[in-house]
């Protein structure tokens, strides 16, 4: 019989990419990250025996703690913080029981930008419209959950990248970009080994409508202009983007739930 606060990989699965899913804590030691360098989409590191940090890291907010198997580490931490009022559970086998599980996705650690100030820090251009909301709200639930975004001039973008030591995406020449036919979205997907049939589901959307590919996809007509609607409604890009968060939150639930969900009038037709 499963504990009170053992969460399941197949569970955790349904709640990443999903602004419900808790916290997701690895706290796995630095040898055995050595040895298998991969996070749980979303998950961010921390040490085990930081138990003042993480609550401050947390503030309040549930978690899911991870190690190596899911024993003393993980179930120790989770009932450490549920001692402190949080809401805490452990997962089931630990990151070998999530790399054992079917189509369970693993973000290579190397691929992961250095973090500023505890997080991941980008830039890009400003008014974004398509890729440059797609690509932060990607990160912001499969990567880094507390990432930050910069929006700049075109012109100005490599080299704010430069002096605040920002990693650019979506301009010209640098590696997270279009590449052929494909847009940063698919950068994204491919490089945090994000690849699946959800995620390839949604990235043709995305793809369609960046690159003005509208036969690609019937959905990309109408993210195109959702698009271009909030870039007419929000004069400020943080705002925007975060507005925009909301279609790929939903987005995201038609391409794992509802893609062959029609809709049709009078409603007692076939």
């Amino acid at each position: 019989m499963p504990a009170p606060n053992e969460m399941t990989p197949k569970q955790l699965m349904r709640l990443i990419g999903t602004p419900e899913c808790p916290q997701i804590v690895d706290v796995t030691l630095p040898e055995d990250v050595a040895n298998d360098p991969y996070l749980i989409p979303g998950a961010f590191r921390h040490e085990h025996t930081d138990v003042p940090g993480l609550i401050t890291r947390l503030s309040g907010r549930p978690a899911i703690l991870v190690c190596q198997k899911g024993k003393k580490l993980s179930q120790g931490l989770a009932a450490w913080l549920a001692s402190e009022g949080i809401a805490a559970e452990y997962l089931q086998g630990g990151n070998l029981g999530w790399a054992a599980t079917e189509g369970a996705p693993r973000v290579p650690l190397a691929t992961i930008p250095p973090q500023q100030g505890g997080t991941t820090l980008w830039v890009t251009r400003h008014r974004p419209k398509i890729d440059r909301i797609a690509c932060p709200w990607l990160i912001r639930r499969f990567v880094d959950p507390q990432a930050r975004f910069l929006f700049v001039s075109p012109s100005e973008v490599k080299s704010v990248a430069e002096r605040f030591s920002a990693t650019p995406f979506d301009v010209e020449d640098v590696f997270w970009s279009h590449r052929g036919a494909f847009c940063t979205f698919d950068t994204m997907i491919d490089e945090f080994g994000l690849k699946s049939a959800v995620m390839e589901r949604l990235a043709l959307v995305v793809r369609a409508a960046d690159t003005n590919r509208h036969d690609l996809a019937p959905a990309a007509a109408g993210l195109l202009a959702i698009s271009v609607g909030l870039s007419r409604r929000f004069k400020d890009d943080q705002q925007q983007m975060l507005a925009g968060f909301e279609i790929y939150d939903a987005l995201y639930r038609w391409a794992r739930d509802g893609y062959d969900e029609g809709h049709d009038w009078p409603t007692t037709r076939g």
